[in-house]
């Protein structure tokens, strides 16, 4: 083939990262005026998908151009095995969109946002939270930030916003989705360490899945629970008959927030039978405070709270505590979405800590993330954590930090940031003026959503930064900057299960759109703080520092080399430090944590920790009668749907216009028929849908997908008092049919 120079020139300055073996290079030949020897008509390269935190690696197929115009799933990486899903197969399509933002917007004084340049856009982004610091100081500004980009890019943001622009205030939405796994892990075990791999869904005997319907989050992860040879038992702990809970071998039909009682039961009747593991439980605290404690809740006890009977729970605690048997413990959103998930978390923790189902195959209790990079974000986007598994509060922490990036060490605050619902509640009061959001639209997802509108008013200055213009949060602000998305910029995610991959730009940002990487370091220097950023050249380059600043944290990756090793090995578990010796993980290896029994705590044990179920924040009353559920629609839908509604394909694989399941008891109570309209109404808002007639819901129950923006009216502004993750999922409305007008 004949070589083609302007082709290799533009491939080269496109793309960052590294290319499979379809692109050969001969030996010093990546330099300045050299051109590849062979170039193939066609080439790959490999990126890990930008949803859910499943963490898929995807072939993407390139043009002569070295534009991704095709993608299909890697057959060989560890995680997916050559699957995907439909938002997956269809990962490109958000980038052609026609909303796009493709250029600065910014709010003339008669409302009109009018396109601006980039030098007028830096200049009236710091002109503006300069003035707001100057006139309200340091807490009058605040960040809220995603689990959707690297965490190159996270770290960024945390570190010029904290330690260059002096502010203090700046969350994530990890705070929707995973807070309440966080503070379980760290307070249980002495770090945020899920301790678990993808395998343990193949190796397991029984699989107990709460508040999780992995079917539809998480469909590769069901594809390897089905690829379990052991003939397990799969346990589904839901109020609502998902289609997991239709897949598994049992479904128990809880009562609503019923399930820190149930487990609390569970616990009582392993203990109270000594079907206990006395050696894991030696490496453990508390013990015999928990024992004591879960004497008030005998079967009997918890049987009206759960709407089970006594048998059903004793049976349950037989099978999650069989000798011999490995015992595998999931949740996600349906725990960690409450105002007591916490709690919950750790009653999962502690029934693996006593019956020793942790560290071995098959075993665990294990929070499945939500979003792509959400782990990247609790450990690098320096808003609860300091950056790299650090802590703000500990003075060895901030000198470790401020001399592994070379800037003051009294520029790293030791206090920490207010948590997302108290800064929008501070920007309701009008003591936060500015707020910056990055890559989410709290607009649409924050529980109680119509308070925004009011809190908007307060604040004097609002940035969205944002692949799309259209978005419920970028329609509200006074300054829009036009981001990069996935495929268009490189970095690395982390999934659940702790892997590190990679992600490789293979489009052009559309118009004068830039990474979020590349406007931070614009912004930095129109800041004046640019220098103390001079060695975050770019992704890679910030990949280093911060890997470095792991060393000896539980989180220590200083053994990764850099992007091409992270390729080559299929993606790499932390941890993974540099003085592993001969303890190097074969390519594609899946790692679990506290094989040892020895744990992040001071004292190397894990702690067993409890308190009393509370009641419902909201219950339901002669005014609002039913008990609304939320969650995820279908695998085809995406959060706020910003982007898989951009898919003409996954738009025709769900209902365009909300929907609300009603049990056929109800509907004929109600008169309703199928696809009738009804009203659904909260004490904070109303919104209108489309009767879906389900016998999945209980008689009294009704169920929303949370991606339609008018559910999040309805939703209860409660809280996790240990994480402040909101509570999404159970609060009373009521129901009546929409009358056609005349």
């Amino acid at each position: 083939m004949p070589q083609l120079p302007s082709i290799v020139t533009k491939l080269l300055k496109q793309h960052s990262g590294p290319l499979t073996a379809d692109l050969v290079l001969e030996p010093g030949q990546f330099g300045l005026g050299k051109v590849p020897k062979r170039l193939k008509p066609a080439f790959t390269t490999t990126s890990i998908c930008g949803y859910c935190a499943t963490g898929c690696q995807l072939k993407l197929h390139l043009d002569e151009e070295g534009r991704a115009i095709n993608l299909s799933p890697q057959a060989g990486y560890p995680v997916n095995l050559g699957m995907a899903c439909p938002k997956g197969w269809q990962a490109l399509d958000p980038l052609d969109s026609a909303d796009r933002a493709t250029v600065p917007l910014l709010r003339d004084p008669d409302g009109k946002m009018v396109p601006v340049s980039w030098a007028e856009a830096l200049e009236t982004f710091t002109t503006r939270m300069k003035a707001i610091k100057e006139q309200h100081g340091r807490d009058a500004v605040a960040f809220l930030s995603t689990g959707q980009i690297p965490f190159e890019e996270m770290s960024l943001l945390g570190c010029l916003f904290k330690f260059g622009m002096g502010f203090l205030h700046g969350d994530a939405n990890t705070r929707q989705c995973m807070a309440t796994a966080v503070t379980a892990y760290k307070q249980s075990f002495g770090f945020d360490a899920p301790p678990y791999t993808y395998a343990d869904f193949e190796e397991s005997d029984v699989l107990v899945f709460i508040g999780s319907n992995l079917c539809i989050a998480h469909p590769i992860l069901w594809q390897r629970v089905m690829r379990n040879k052991r003939n397990p038992k799969i346990i589904v702990i839901d109020p609502r008959a998902t289609e997991t809970a239709q897949a598994a071998t049992q479904h128990i039909a809880l009562k609503p927030k019923g399930d820190l009682a149930l487990l609390y039961a569970l616990a009582h009747c392993i203990i109270r039978d000594g079907r206990t593991d006395a050696e894991s439980i030696a490496r453990t605290e508390g013990f015999e405070e928990l024992a004591a404690f879960l004497q008030d809740y005998s079967p009997a006890a918890v049987a009206e709270r759960t709407g089970m009977s006594v048998e059903e729970i004793e049976a349950l605690a037989h099978t999650v505590s069989e000798p011999g048997k490995r015992v595998s413990w999931w949740w996600t959103m349906g725990v960690n979405q409450s105002y007591e998930g916490v709690r919950t978390a750790q009653a999962m923790i502690n029934l693996a800590l006593i019956t020793g189902n942790i560290g071995k195959p098959g075993t665990g209790a294990n929070s499945i993330t939500g979003q792509c990079n959400a782990m990247g974000s609790r450990l690098f986007s320096n808003t609860t954590s300091l950056t790299g598994g650090h802590e703000f509060a500990y003075a060895e922490h901030r000198e470790k930090v401020a001399a592994g990036l070379g800037i003051p060490v009294e520029s790293i605050p030791s206090e920490a940031s207010m948590a997302y619902d108290q800064i929008l509640a501070a920007a309701e009061e009008g003591k936060i003026k500015g707020l910056w959001i990055i890559a989410t639209n709290p607009f649409h997802s924050w529980i109680d959503s119509g308070r925004l509108e009011a809190l908007r008013e307060k604040l004097e200055f609002l940035v969205v930064q944002d692949m799309y213009h259209s978005t419920e949060s970028a329609r509200a602000a006074d300054l829009v900057l036009p981001a990069a998305g996935w495929g268009e910029k490189d970095g690395c995610f982390i999934n659940s299960e702790r892997r590190i991959g990679t992600l490789k730009k293979v489009r052009q940002a559309p118009g004068i759109a830039l990474s979020d990487f590349r406007i931070l370091r614009l912004i930095a220097n129109a800041w004046g703080c640019g220098e103390m950023f001079a060695k975050w050249t770019d992704p890679e380059a910030a990949f280093r520092l911060l890997r470095d600043l792991t060393k000896d944290r539980p989180c220590d990756i200083t053994g990764i080399e850099g992007y091409e090793m992270i390729d080559r090995m299929g993606g790499i578990q932390w941890p993974f430090p540099a003085d592993r010796g001969e303890d190097r993980p074969a390519p594609g290896e899946e790692r679990r944590l506290f094989s040892d029994g020895i744990y992040y705590t001071p004292s190397g044990k894990a702690k067993l920790l409890f308190s009393p179920p509370a009641e419902l924040p909201e219950d339901t009353d002669s005014a609002y009668p039913y008990l609304l559920l939320t969650g995820r629609g279908t695998s085809s839908q995406w959060h706020t749907q910003s982007r898989t509604g951009k898919s003409d394909i996954l738009r025709k694989l769900y209902p365009q216009e909300a929907y609300i399941e009603v049990n056929p008891a109800d509907a004929a109570r109600l008169g309703l028929k199928e696809h009738d309209p009804v009203q659904v109404s909260s004490r904070r808002g109303e919104m209108q849908a489309f009767v879906y007639l389900a016998p999945t819901v209980k008689p009294g129950q009704l169920f929303l997908p949370m991606h339609y923006p008018e559910v999040n009216r309805l939703t209860h502004p409660s809280f996790d008092p240990h994480s402040r993750q909101p509570n999404y999922k159970a609060c009373a409305v009521a129901l009546k049919k929409v009358r056609p007008h005349g």
